[in-house]
């Protein structure tokens, strides 16, 4: 009996209702997008991997998936080599493996596996612009649609295969770029109908200066990765998985005062200011902050709220001033549904420096999730076929078609259907299809059109018939 076919976990397959709901936000995005004047472009869906490892942090690195070289590139290998200290992998039980073993595991993988599927859109972007830079005029604005992979552990709103939806600019410093972006999000969203999305920003700076004030500066990764986990694990988590990679308990009391900053956002910098006043990297992190939040706050927004949330890290170490998270409407239990951020030295590791950019990403699949528990969905977007004109003989389709080619003319979506079959089965198609209307038999000058959700039936010429289907 032949296995039944499954697909991966994490991934899934897309209905055409799916789909149509799927192209109705990302028609927005664009829309949104090249309004505020970036560009498309494609990249690989696979990248060598050297551009991907190494830039995301240990963590981020783990969740790459790898291609192995080719094919078949173990399909005449009678023999493989490996390391002892891998060999010893395979019959040890323990979850941690030796720093040794690591290593080892890291060179194998590189020996057989050149390749690695895009683990995001920033960084491909960031290789983009440094191949094609003599091409490019700077700043360059691009917006990027595409999937991306994680091996990750597959939940509600968090999958292996994901469409990212990003918005960058390069090529220049100015924080105006950062007041546009939170601009771009709130556009996005009252479009769609997302009223009341939280648009939380912080600065990597003023982490780094927390980091200084409480002794933990040799620790910043650390230190941003436990944080980056608060609304996942909690305060004590954050505090237990700090300890665990070597912060103090006394830093962990200088630290307190950041999971208690409440107030407006005025207020806020206010406390941050004390807090930080001995911390040149703080003050400038705030000096930003500020900038951005005045201005943001000046011209105002038309559904969606600005806060500063001196807890938001954003994992990924390449950010190094404004980073951005949005939250869905409250009453929706969903991760973030958009974030970004300011990285002044990702071109950089591919040679091209003083490069600055900034970007924000919107998660299409939590987006889809959001608007269909809030049924925020308009109707029309999974409207499909209008009406159905019947097959009674080959004279009639041709007759049919005829007709169809001029409906399709006036944007109105018919079909015919393709075989001769009994009035019955035709009808069942339409209902299943949820097609509404029905051309039961036509003429050079006039058809027979059923109202499938009335049951009303008349017979109409072309220009009638064109009134009603419209």
């Amino acid at each position: 009996m032949a296995q039944k076919p499954s697909i991966p976990k994490g991934t899934r397959d897309f209905t055409p209702a799916e789909v149509s709901k799927r192209n109705y936000i990302t028609t927005v995005m664009r829309k949104h997008f090249e309004h505020f004047g970036y560009q498309p472009i494609e990249t690989p869906s696979f990248e060598n991997s050297d551009t991907l490892m190494g830039k995301y942090g240990e963590e981020g690195d783990r969740l790459i998936f790898k291609i192995i070289n080719s094919g078949n590139y173990f399909y005449n290998k009678t023999k493989i080599d490996l390391p002892q200290s891998i060999q010893e992998l395979q019959t040890n039980s323990a979850e941690t493996i030796t720093l040794e073993q690591r290593v080892e595991l890291n060179k194998f993988t590189a020996k057989i596996s050149e390749k690695a599927l895009r683990y995001d859109l920033t960084v491909p972007f960031a290789r983009y612009v440094v191949q094609h830079q003599n091409e490019i005029e700077f700043p360059f604005k691009r917006y990027q649609i595409q999937p991306v992979w994680r091996a990750d552990n597959p939940q509600k709103g968090r999958f292996r295969e994901f469409c990212q939806c990003d918005a960058d600019a390069i090529g220049t410093k100015s924080l105006w770029q950062e007041v546009e972006l939170v601009q771009l999000y709130d556009a996005v969203f009252t479009e769609l109908g997302l009223q009341g999305c939280t648009i939380k920003i912080n600065n990597r700076k003023i982490l780094s200066g927390i980091a200084e004030v409480i002794g933990a500066s040799d620790k910043l990764i650390d230190f941003t990765v436990a944080l980056d986990k608060l609304d996942k694990i909690g305060e004590e988590g954050v505090k237990k998985e700090m300890q665990q990679k070597g912060i103090s308990p006394e830093a962990l009391v200088k630290l307190q005062p950041l999971f208690d900053f409440v107030g407006t956002i005025e207020e806020k910098i206010e406390k941050l200011k004390t807090l930080l006043e001995n911390s040149t990297e703080g003050k400038k992190g705030i000096e930003e902050l500020e900038f951005i939040c005045t201005h943001v706050l000046q011209l105002g927004l038309q559904s969606s709220c600005l806060d500063l949330d001196v807890t938001l890290a954003r994992g990924l170490n390449y950010y190094t001033g404004a980073i951005f998270e949005v939250s869905a409407p409250k009453g929706v239990s969903m991760g973030s549904i958009g974030g970004g951020g300011r990285y002044d030295d990702l071109t950089g590791i591919f040679g091209l420096k003083n490069m600055s950019g900034v970007g924000i990403s919107f998660g299409l699949d939590r987006i889809y999730l959001v608007l269909e528990e809030l049924q925020l969905f308009p109707n029309e977007v999974t409207t499909g076929t209008k009406v159905l004109f019947l097959n009674v003989s080959e004279e009639k389709a041709f007759l049919a078609l005829q007709t169809i080619l001029k409906l399709r003319k006036n944007n109105i979506k018919a079909e015919l259907y393709p075989d001769t079959a009994k009035f019955d089965k035709q009808f069942k198609y339409a209902e299943k299809r949820n097609i509404p209307f029905v051309v039961k038999d036509v003429s050079p000058d006039s058809f027979e059109l059923k109202n499938l959700i009335s049951g009303e039936q008349t017979t109409l010429n072309f220009s009638e018939l064109t009134t009603v289907l419209q």
